[in-house]
C-alpha cells in the first residue's frame, strides 16, 4: 500500500533509539523527508546515519531538548513547515507513589506534556496555511489504566490524550488531524535495559521476567509478550499519511489488548 508520504516533511522528536527511531525509519522507508530529534548530537549523528544506510533516503537531524522552550524554538526556526509532527519525546520511570516528589511530577509534565504542546503550537500556522497536517501524540495504555509503580507517568499520558483532543476540535473542519497512539508494554531500549536489570537481580532469564510481567503485572495483554517497535510505528505511520483523513480526535490502541474494552 502506498502511503502517499513521499517528500512529505516529518518531525520525530525523541527518536535517536526505541519506538521513536521506529516511527522515523517507518516514515523514512515511505518516502517522508524526516527529521531525527534526540538530546545530543552524537546520538542524531549515528541515528542520521543509520536511518540513512538502511532506508537510502536522505535524513535530516536536531539535536536539542525538545522538554526546553529553547531547543523547541530553535528547531521551528530551522525547520518551519513541518507537516507531519509525532510528538514522541517522553520518560519513564517506576516510583512508589509515595516517594514521587513535587520535582518529579514537573519533570515529567514538561517532558512528556509540555514537549507536544509546545511543538504543536509552533507548527500549527504552517499546517492551517497549507490546510493540512498530521500531529500524533505517542501516549499509552497506561493513561486509561494508570499503573501503580509510575501513577507520574499514567497521569501524563493521560493528558496527552486529552491536549491531543482538544487540538483537533480547534481545527475541526480543516485538512489537519490531530489523534494520540497508545502502544502497549514495548520492547523499546530503555524497556530491553530494565528487563535486563530485573532479571540480574532475581537471577532469572529475561524470558521468565518477561512471562512474569505479563502474568502479574499486564494480565489483561492478550498477545501476551512486549510489543516490537515496529508494530507500534506501522500505525503511526497510516495515522500520519493521507489514507487517514477521517480518523481525528482519536485514541488509537495498539496495547496488544491490554485496556479490557471492546470501545
Amino acid at each position: 500500500m502506498d502511503l502517499q508520504l513521499k517528500d512529505k516533511l516529518a518531525l520525530v522528536s525523541g527518536s535517536t533509539a526505541g519506538i521513536g527511531l521506529a516511527i522515523a525509519t517507518t516514515l523514512a522507508q515511505e518516502g517522508a523527508r524526516v527529521i531525527v530529534n534526540g538530546r545530543s548530537q552524537k546520538a542524531v549523528d549515528e541515528a542520521v546515519a543509520h536511518l540513512q544506510s538502511t532506508t537510502g533516503t536522505d535524513v535530516l537531524g536536531f539535536a536539542g531538548d525538545l522538554s526546553k522552550a529553547e531547543a523547541a524554538n530553535e528547531l521551528a526556526q530551522r525547520y518551519p513547515d513541518v507537516e507531519i509532527l509525532v510528538n514522541n519525546l517522553g520518560i519513564f520511570e517506576p516510583k512508589p507513589f509515595e516517594e514521587i516528589p513535587d520535582e518529579d511530577w514537573l519533570r515529567f509534565f514538561d517532558v512528556n506534556v509540555l514537549s507536544g504542546v509546545r511543538l504543536a503550537r509552533l507548527f500549527l500556522p504552517s499546517m492551517k496555511r497549507a490546510n493540512w497536517g498530521r500531529i500524533i501524540f505517542i501516549s499509552s495504555e497506561s493513561g486509561l489504566q494508570i499503573p501503580a509503580e509510575m501513577v507520574h507517568y499514567g497521569v501524563t499520558k493521560t493528558a496527552q490524550i486529552a491536549v491531543a483532543r482538544g487540538i483537533a476540535e480547534s481545527v475541526a473542519g480543516t485538512g489537519i488531524t490531530v489523534n494520540s497512539v497508545l502502544p502497549g508494554p514495548t520492547k523499546s531500549r530503555g524497556v530491553a535495559d530494565f528487563v535486563d536489570s530485573l532479571a540480574k537481580a532475581d537471577g532469572k532469564s529475561p524470558e521468565q521476567v518477561e512471562r512474569d510481567f505479563f502474568e502479574h503485572m499486564r494480565p489483561t495483554s492478550l498477545i501476551k509478550r512486549f510489543e516490537s517497535t515496529e508494530e507500534i510505528a506501522s500505525l503511526v505511520a497510516y495515522v500520519a499519511s493521507p489514507l487517514a483523513s477521517g480518523t481525528t480526535g482519536a485514541a488509537l490502541r495498539a496495547d496488544g489488548g491490554v485496556v479490557k474494552s471492546a470501545f
